[in-house]
């Protein structure tokens, strides 16, 4: 079950109620949903890597079952976010950040503001490159029709690139749950987030300069963020390591859960020795 906390943040305004799971003990690992989704897609991972790890899962603002506020959520609002939730949990060491496509821009922004907070990031099926003219265009085109009309056309228009063709044809329920998810989403928080994601800044010189573990994952049928793009980003950034999920397009956490959740546990456990101890284990 979610926990829901209002919580002090930097972005405006200066309280937000967010919704999130906290479960096992450990180092604590921070995953972050991506457009238009929510927590539960990262449900394979929470259950599993808890054994061994603190996992928190937020709804980001606008989504699931956190507070929406109206306007524009910057990426950089969802990272101060993310820092008064950590700050809520007490986490004053390091904590290990992941996020996928929009959850990555997060965690660019994140790493940007706050990046004495990291002990390593994991970029899932996301880019460093910000939006063209035209995806711009269609970002406000999606805010001001979702606000009109909800989210149906957005599962109509994503559902066919958000997963590769095995998953369609042999895990119709991890469609369906996506499609929920989809269509559960908050208009208001959907348009928000689809207008802060075309203000998002390039985060193409913030890689050479990432100074932790990097975990670069991508589903090999990505059409959204191609293996090829996601390739040449782990290349720039200083000590990543990149991992390609077979049979998956850009949502590899729902659609390969065990490949995802192994690849995530072998690089942690890496990361966790290599750190020393930053943190206490219990």
């Amino acid at each position: 079950m979610a926990q829901r906390v209002k919580i002090t943040t930097t972005a405006t305004p200066g309280e937000i109620e967010l919704a999130f799971e906290d479960t096992g003990t450990g180092l604590p690992v921070l995953l972050v949903h991506g457009f238009p989704l929510d927590r539960t897609m990262w449900k394979a991972q929470r259950e599993e890597l808890c054994d061994e790890f603190r996992v928190i899962v937020p709804d980001l603002r606008g989504f699931g079952e956190s507070q929406v506020i109206p306007g524009v959520a910057t990426m950089e609002a969802m990272a101060d976010d993310l820092a008064g939730l950590c700050n809520h949990l007490g986490l004053t060491g390091k904590i290990v950040l992941g996020g996928l496509s929009m959850g990555g821009y997060v965690a660019f922004a994140f790493a940007r503001k706050y990046r004495d907070r990291l002990a390593g990031l994991i970029l899932c099926d996301t880019r460093a490159r910000p939006d063209s003219p035209e995806a711009k265009e269609n970002r406000r085109r999606v805010a001001e029709r979702v606000r009109r009309e909800g989210p149906g056309f957005i599962a109509e228009e994503m559902i066919p690139r958000l997963c590769c063709e095995s998953t369609f044809r042999n895990h119709p329920e991890v469609i369906e749950k996506i499609r929920q998810m989809i269509l559960s989403a908050p208009p208001e928080g959907v348009a928000a987030a689809a207008l802060g994601m075309a203000e998002r800044p390039d985060s193409t010189d913030l890689l050479p300069a990432l100074s932790c573990p990097t975990l670069v994952l991508v589903g090999q049928f990505d059409a959204i963020s191609p293996p090829e793009e996601m390739e040449a980003m782990a290349r720039t950034i200083p000590q990543s390591q990149f991992v390609v999920i077979p049979d998956a397009g850009h949502l590899p956490p729902m659609e390969q859960p065990e490949r995802v959740t192994q690849a995530i546990r072998e690089w942690l456990r890496k990361v966790h020795t290599e750190a020393g101890h930053h943190h206490h284990h219990h």
